[in-house]
């Protein structure tokens, strides 16, 4: 029988191409579970399992809540489907919950917010445990000025500077309506919360935060990036391992 399951996912995206199933690149997660599920069901060409994720996470980029919906034809429990696909998915793929929901829903389309952490160290040693999932810095920037940075991007804004998809013809309006950052020893770590995020945004808005942070972009400039609509005037990219998306809001 068909119903349609909201899946509760976590992976560590270092070793994979990111969400999105891509031709030719097996390492995909979107991919990967696809596989899964179409050996589990012996799907048939013609009616592919296809895994909708509430987003599409860059390479390199993890996650702990990422969430997908899927059609499934299988008279599998619940329980029955989650630990087929944690026996068979690899070792930085966790399904967390398989649940069946309303036909209507849809994991991209319901999402009402999602919520993304990107984590920095810097010291005179090493984050050796924590290297895959970190950003290393080689010295400590001035948080005060980051978060009144930060200040001035909360709020409906058109942010086309902080997109990465230069061919983007979509709308590039977003609401952001928080940006915390936080200290914690050698950690600090930027959470963003908003109803929807570009292509690289989130990694382009700490990528600025943290040029503030270290005197390369005054504060003042912050407006005016934004008014731009302008990818050049904004700051670099910050590297993928230290993004993940924590939390997906229904």
């Amino acid at each position: 029988m068909k119903r349609n399951y909201k899946l509760q996912i976590s992976y560590d995206g270092t070793r994979f191409y990111g969400w999105e199933r891509q031709p030719n690149k097996e390492m995909t997660i979107q991919g990967k579970l696809e596989s899964v599920l179409t050996k589990m069901t012996n799907a048939p060409d013609d009616d592919p399992v296809n895994v909708n994720g509430s987003g599409r996470t860059d390479a390199g980029v993890h996650a702990r809540g990422m969430v997908a919906s899927v059609v499934l034809d299988t008279d599998m429990t619940e329980d029955e489907i989650q630990e087929y696909m944690n026996k068979y998915l690899p070792e930085d793929i966790s399904v967390n919950e398989v649940r069946a929901c309303s036909e209507r829903f849809h994991a991209r389309y319901n999402a009402l917010g999602k919520t993304y952490r990107y984590t920095c160290w810097y010291g005179t040693s090493k984050p050796v445990f924590d290297r895959k999932y970190v950003l290393v810095l080689e010295e400590k920037p001035d948080v005060d000025k980051m978060r009144e940075a930060a200040l001035l991007l909360i709020g409906t804004h058109d942010f086309k500077s902080f997109c990465g998809n230069k061919k983007m013809k979509k709308s590039t309006v977003r609401c952001v309506d928080a940006i915390n950052i936080e200290e914690s020893g050698n950690y600090i770590r930027f959470y963003f919360h908003g109803n929807g995020f570009l292509q690289n945004m989130v990694r382009i808005l700490t990528g600025t935060l943290l040029e503030v942070g270290y005197g390369n972009i005054p504060v003042s400039d912050i407006k005016g990036i934004l008014e731009a609509c302008d990818r050049q005037k904004a700051g670099p990219t910050a590297p993928p391992e230290g993004l993940c998306l924590m939390k997906v809001d229904y």
